[in-house]
């Protein structure tokens, strides 16, 4: 890597790209995930401690592990005066891929998930009861929100686990470009890429656990795996919940590139979920710029 690069790159990356040895180093958690800055630029100690901070900041917005965030006071109070702008711009983009994938997509599934993980961590089955409880408060049109407030419907609550990493990657993205590194590629397991790598059209990337590679610039690139994380010990509960519960959650993968690492992320969320190829196809028409470059089983 040049001097003019930088790369933010979380455990689970799909990239493999060479370092010098002179490489600026940072290890740390990011939404809950474990994560790294590497850097190899003569103010590298400062940017780092940018990215570090802003990471901080958006993760007292974003995060579920936090008590303090603004997405955990929004659950537990149901509306959340004066939001802030990074807040209304995810929910923005969730929207969209809401309508976009008849609802695969719907951040308002926290209550359902929450029901599993914590009859799967007690080592008991769900109680039938609890789980229709939970899928009424589904329904991420009934969400409101605007410059003065969000405000949740009775009983419901927001997970952005299938958005904000990526939302989390422009942000750093921009924020670098800002600081005048025309040449940028930032992995939160989301990967967002401007500019190019030294001697080269783009960014070199490959989709992981596949061999498919792609040159990405200007452009953002998301994964998603219906059982890539899962809730129960046999392995049978997926992570990647279907909003309505009414069939099965297929073992797939998706990757979806698209102008944006949020919108790319929620895009695989979504898509992981639906009929088919052919109703992926349709649920992009809506979404100019987007593309899917993969889709297969897990």
């Amino acid at each position: 890597m040049t001097r003019r690069r930088f790369v933010i790159a979380a455990c689970a990356s799909g990239l493999a790209t060479a370092l010098p040895a002179e490489t600026t180093r940072w290890q740390g958690m990011a939404l809950g995930a474990r994560a790294q800055i590497l850097m190899d630029h003569p103010d590298a100690a400062r940017l780092t401690r940018l990215a570090r901070a802003e990471i901080a900041r958006l993760e007292g917005i974003f995060s579920l592990y936090r008590a303090d965030s603004e997405l955990s006071r929004l659950n537990r109070d149901g509306v959340l005066e004066a939001p802030p702008f990074e807040l209304l711009d995810c929910l923005s983009t969730a929207r969209l891929v809401f309508g976009a994938t008849n609802g695969a997509f719907d951040p308002t599934v926290q209550p359902l998930w929450a029901a599993l993980a914590e009859a799967h961590a007690a080592g008991r089955a769900p109680d039938p009861a609890a789980l229709e409880v939970a899928r009424a408060r589904i329904g991420f049109d009934r969400v409101s929100f605007d410059t003065s407030r969000i405000r949740l419907d009775a009983g419901q609550a927001l997970t952005l686990n299938g958005i904000a990493q990526g939302y989390v990657a422009d942000r750093l993205s921009a924020l670098l470009r800002a600081e005048g590194l025309r040449d940028v590629l930032v992995d939160t397991g989301e990967i967002v890429a401007r500019g190019r790598r030294a001697g080269q059209g783009g960014w070199p990337v490959r989709i992981a656990d596949s061999p498919r590679r792609l040159m990405l610039r200007d452009r953002a690139l998301a994964s998603s795996a219906t059982f890539g994380t899962v809730l129960d010990a046999a392995g049978r509960q997926g992570h990647i919940l279907r909003p309505t519960g009414a069939a099965e959650v297929p073992m797939r993968r998706v990757s979806v590139s698209a102008e944006s690492a949020a919108l790319a992320d929620a895009l695989s969320t979504g898509l992981s979920l639906v009929d088919g190829i052919d109703a992926a196809l349709v649920s992009l028409r809506q979404v100019p710029g987007a593309r899917i470059e993969l889709f297969a089983p897990a």
